[in-house]
């Protein structure tokens, strides 16, 4: 959600700082503002709008060596220029950016303003700006933890004080914050991506401890003084992942790149001797593994749906029960834990506040967490009792896809692990891995045909309601078919089992709404074929994905989109690449911001 950088080193800080928001406009935000220390006083810019709105207000040249930027998602008070951050203290010596959500900022807000203090905005954020100030006794490291100790909710804050020119002080609980370690400069960040230009040295501060930096030197205590050890760990992507490169949009590289992300994510994890996945970041012995006798999923958006699949999968070949739940239900309904459960928590970021809570939640009953994530060294992952790495690669449109695939690739290959220590035979291993195998192959000849995909939404992107339909394991794709149209195209879409049309859904059916049913050659085709015609007998459009040779549907349907033959338990990742790249023309022949959809966030950092 919201971003923020800061910097001290001996480049002009406005330049860093909003080159750093530049690469964080893809979590999503509403505003942006910097500050920078010049001549021993705190200019702030900040502007509603995107970073060109800022900049436009930027002066030429910017002297100062040292500044903090944020981009803000609207959480408290509207979006208007006063409300963007950073954020000031009466005197305009203390500059705040925050991300996160202060939940007692009323009561401190209305002991601050009886103390003499005068707020501007309408939002949660300012009240840490009067609140140190409020504690400033010529010590910034010491107020920031004296005011951070009076706040509930969350948090990821960077501090500077006119003052104490040079020094930025920042803390973390909650929300990301990351200390970048240059040579003579030092950044801190909400995301590596704001600074992998200039460092791929990088600390990862955890919840409750605090940092300060100058341009040449950083430490890292805890609330109570005690100095924490910290170790530097090292990026390994490049800043040419985070580009464009050549393609118009974030989300079209993204859908494209699958057929790599998906062989990146088996490679190295199948063992062809015994015909069965290697997942060494579990964490868990073959006797703690074969011990179990439950698979708990949680998580929230396309990574739910993926759990959604995984736990079909696990059911239908492991014969291990397994369910997913929606993280932000779980942790608020007192959650049972039972024995030899083992839960995932999934997260393309590593940083959703939902999932991480539950997370924490399952962990103080006893439970052991594995984490499914993409972001290396993102706080799930560093928190959960081990897990899997995704490996897809830095996903920067908000919409999320490739990491949708590559998490379907770890899960698949936890199933095979799984099933092949309980009953599965080596000749089924290895035809499982076959097919596994043959999955970015398949994926690319989807890709191939995408023009078909595009005839299609200039066909349908006029539609004001779309039902996206499938059975079985292909019912989660249909949800995220549904959530990946509404998030970037805007058409209101709903996703449901094609067998529960005619329990609701069938009364929205008329001749502007069409239907995307989902027909792979499985046991459940014909039950799907029923219900397409019963949507036909209405007069409802309808599109059908289908495989390749199945002619019987080009007799029902509207219009057929074909994917290549697979076995049906690999047909997830066939259905969902049409689906994502239907989703992306009808935005485009919408004319929306595909990268940036309205409202949206890439990290959802608070709840």
């Amino acid at each position: 959600m919201c971003g923020i950088i800061g910097y001290c080193g001996p480049k002009p800080a406005a330049n860093v700082l909003v080159e750093g928001l530049r690469r964080l406009e893809y979590r999503g935000y509403d505003s942006a503002g910097i500050s920078v220390l010049k001549e021993g006083n705190l200019t702030v810019f900040k502007k509603k709008g995107k970073i060109n709105d800022l900049k436009s207000i930027l002066p030429d040249h910017i002297n100062g060596k040292s500044g903090i930027g944020h981009t803000r998602w609207a959480t408290h008070g509207e979006v208007n220029d006063i409300n963007a951050h950073p954020h000031t203290d009466v005197s305009g010596r203390i500059a705040i950016v925050h991300n996160g959500i202060i939940e007692n900022f009323t009561s401190l807000r209305e002991k601050l303003v009886e103390e003499g203090s005068e707020f501007k905005s309408e939002t949660d954020s300012e009240v840490i700006a009067h609140l140190i100030s409020s504690l400033y006794d010529g010590d910034l490291e010491r107020s920031v933890k004296q005011a951070v100790q009076l706040l509930k909710g969350t948090y990821g804050i960077i501090v500077m004080h006119a003052d104490e020119p040079g020094l930025l002080v920042g803390a973390r609980n909650g929300s990301p914050l990351v200390l970048g370690v240059g040579d003579g400069e030092m950044f801190l960040a909400s995301d590596v991506t704001a600074i992998i230009a200039h460092t791929k040295q990088v600390i990862y501060i955890e919840d409750g401890e605090v940092v300060r930096i100058t341009a040449d030197d950083y430490a890292t205590t805890d609330l109570k003084d005690r100095p924490v050890d910290k170790k530097i760990e090292f990026i390994s992507w490049e800043l040419e992942e985070i580009e464009k490169e050549g393609y118009s949009h974030f989300m079209e590289k993204e859908i494209l790149e699958q057929p790599e992300s998906i062989r990146r994510g088996m490679q190295g994890r199948i063992d062809l001797e015994f015909a069965t996945g290697h997942l060494g970041g579990l964490n868990m012995t073959s006797q703690e593994l074969i011990n179990i006798e439950r698979v708990k999923i949680i998580a929230a958006g396309t990574s739910f749906h993926a759990g959604m699949v995984a736990a079909y999968l696990l059911e239908s070949i492991a014969r291990l029960p397994a369910t997913a739940e929606l993280a932000s239900e779980l942790r608020y309904r007192n959650p049972i834990v039972e024995r030899n459960t083992v839960y995932f928590a999934v997260s393309q970021s590593g940083e959703t506040a939902d999932t991480l809570y539950a997370m924490r939640e399952l962990q103080r009953k006893g439970a052991r967490v594995l984490g499914v994530c993409n972001v290396v060294g993102s706080t799930i992952p560093r928190e959960s009792d081990g897990g899997v790495y995704i490996h897809s690669g830095p996903e920067i449109a908000v919409a999320s896809t490739k990491a949708f695939t590559s998490q379907l690739t770890a899960f698949y290959l936890f199933s095979l692990i799984m099933a092949r220590m309980r009953h599965m035979g080596t000749d089924t291993g290895l035809s499982f891995i076959k097919n596994l195998e043959s999955v970015p192959e398949r994926v690319a000849e989807i890709i191939d045909r995408r023009d078909q995909l595009l005839a299609l939404a200039r066909k349908y992107s006029g539609a004001k309601d779309f039902l996206f339909l499938g059975r079985g394991i292909n019912y989660p794709v249909a949800l995220e078919g549904a959530l990946k149209l509404k998030e970037i195209s805007y058409i209101h879409a709903e996703g449901y089992s094609a067998a529960e049309i005619k329990h609701g859904p069938i009364a929205l059916i008329n001749e502007t709404t069409p239907s995307m049913f989902l027909v792979p050659e499985d046991s459940l085709r014909d039950k799907v074929i029923t219900s397409m015609k019963e949507v036909k007998a209405r007069r409802g459009p309808v599109i059908a994905l289908a495989v390749d040779g199945d002619q019987e549907i080009a007799g029902i349907a509207d219009d057929v989109f074909y994917v290549p033959q697979s076995h049906e338990l690999t047909y997830p990742f066939l259905m969902v690449v049409p689906l994502q790249l239907f989703s992306y023309y009808c935005a485009l022949e919408l004319g929306r911001n595909v990268d940036q959809p309205r409202n949206l966030a890439k990290s959802v950092t608070v709840e």
